[in-house]
């Protein structure tokens, strides 16, 4: 710790007492998260209470020029909450209260922390849902400062869409709010956007304000199993081109089945397999399941079992939520290097089936899996980190994968975000775009304190 980052941590105590801590168990659990790249703890860790306490945090760092990195559950998969300059870690966990919940108008309005799965349950009480959902339980905040996408976005749009406005503290300590509860807006920049997919680097989301969705009348969930990857691919882009309006279609190829059934005792045939669900009335959703079967079949699909009851719902999506834990559990000790590419939806085939070529070359453990309703799809290979030749061998399989991806028109990212581990690619991908990313980070954030390291090099 520098001398300035040491003056900042006396600070801090003396004014936010138990909130800050410099113990190194504390610093070590934020200086990673679930990707495979080295971790680098932060020198100091707060945990504020309220939007006052942040402002009070940055408003320090900016005087001493000491960097900020906003954490939320780490469990992002770029390296975002990698503190690789030091600093500070402002960890939301006490920032967790569902502020405001609005039946009427559909919204809602959350602290940063509040985690996905505990926001589930509160607006379920008003039969009420929030869709964004990446698997796991990421805090609100997290999602947003990332782009979060998921399972449902095929249907709902990624959290890009969902987020009405948000309070902002900016680099100096200043709050802003980017807008209010109207479902559209003119007026001027369209600051939402800016700082949605933004990881940090340009503020600290404090507060946020959610569109929310009626849970729907009846939700059908449904599995189909194919006897080729491209086949089930097949089935995803007729169904899509056809208009049929999945809530969910997920695909788990036939190493990510085998680590299913492995990792949980599921007795999944060992096969290319569809998860899928469908949202509305009773007739709507019998109506879609029967037009995907339909599609299905045509392309050698072993029939649909589906199900609308709950705990039957839950046990045919097991194997698509246990997917990336059952996957580390392969290969103990090792870390999945997982890519997330998106590819516009008729190149999604080709964009599959050069991947699963790539990887069945490889020495690694590896499977594709993902949300392939809208064209993304994942790549993940576990690997030894601390192995240069398999860490060499993953980089050149994922910069093969965004290579395709790109030549294609897709992104190197549909949901992961940049952090630190897609710099490169970002450059690859968008040019002197990133420029205007830059011109923009330094207008916000001169004296780069904002997560520096991440998106792109200064």
């Amino acid at each position: 710790m520098d001398t300035q980052t040491a003056r900042v941590a006396e600070e801090l105590k003396a004014s936010l007492g138990r909130k800050v801590t410099t113990s190194t168990s504390a610093l070590d659990l934020h200086g990673r998260d679930e990707s495979a790249y080295p971790p680098h703890p932060p020198d100091i860790v707060v945990t504020p209470g309220s939007i006052e306490d942040v402002q009070a945090v940055v408003r320090l760092c900016d005087r001493f020029e000491v960097p900020v990195i906003p954490y939320g559950a780490g469990t992002s998969l770029e390296g975002h909450v990698h503190a690789v300059t030091g600093g500070v870690c402002i960890d939301m966990i006490a920032m967790t209260r569902v502020l405001r919940v609005s039946a009427e108008d559909l919204d809602c309005t959350v602290e940063p922390g509040v985690s996905r799965l505990e926001l589930e349950k509160v607006l379920a009480r008003d039969g009420l849902f929030f869709p964004t959902d990446p698997g796991a339980d990421a805090t609100i905040g997290g999602m947003a400062a990332t782009r979060a996408s998921g399972t449902n976005a095929v249907r709902y749009g990624t959290i890009r869409d969902l987020v009405l406005s948000m309070k902002v503290v900016l680099p100096d300590g200043s709050l802003i709010s980017t807008g209010g509860r109207a479902r559209k807006s003119s007026a001027g920049y369209d600051l939402t956007r800016l700082f949605i997919g933004s990881e940090g680097t340009l503020g600290v989301i404090v507060e946020l304000t959610l569109k929310l969705f009626g849970i729907p009348e009846t939700i059908a969930a449904a599995v189909c199993r194919f006897p080729t990857v491209d086949t089930a691919v097949a089935t995803v882009i007729a169904a899509v081109q056809l208009g049929i309006p999945m809530a969910r279609i997920e695909l788990l190829d036939t190493s990510a089945i085998e680590a299913v059934n492995a990792h949980s005792g599921i007795e999944a045939e060992v096969t290319p397999t569809l998860f899928l669900e469908f949202h509305g009335s009773p007739a709507g959703v019998e109506d879609q399941a029967l037009r995907l079967a339909e599609v299905a079949d045509e392309n050698g699909g072993a029939g649909l079992e589906w199900a609308t009851d709950l705990s039957e719902r839950n046990r045919l999506w097991r194997a698509r939520h246990q997917a990336y834990y059952a996957a580390l559990a392969m290969r103990p000790g090792s870390k999945a290097y997982s890519s997330d590419v998106c590819v516009p939806i008729s190149a999604l085939a080709d964009g599959i089936h050069a991947a699963a070529a790539d990887l069945e070359s490889s020495s690694l453990p590896s499977m594709v899996f993902g949300h392939v309703g809208d064209g993304n799809f994942h790549t993940l290979v576990l690997v030894d980190p601390e192995d240069p030749a398999e860490m060499d061998e993953v980089k050149g399989l994922t910069g093969r994968l965004v290579e395709r991806a790109l030549a294609a028109g897709g992104t190197c990212t549909g949901e992961h975000g940049i952090g630190t581990g897609k710099i490169g690619y970002l450059e690859a991908e968008l040019g002197p775009a990133v420029d205007v990313m830059r011109q923009l980070k330094r207008a916000i954030d001169p004296k780069n304190i904002m997560n520096p390291g991440k998106i792109f090099a200064l």
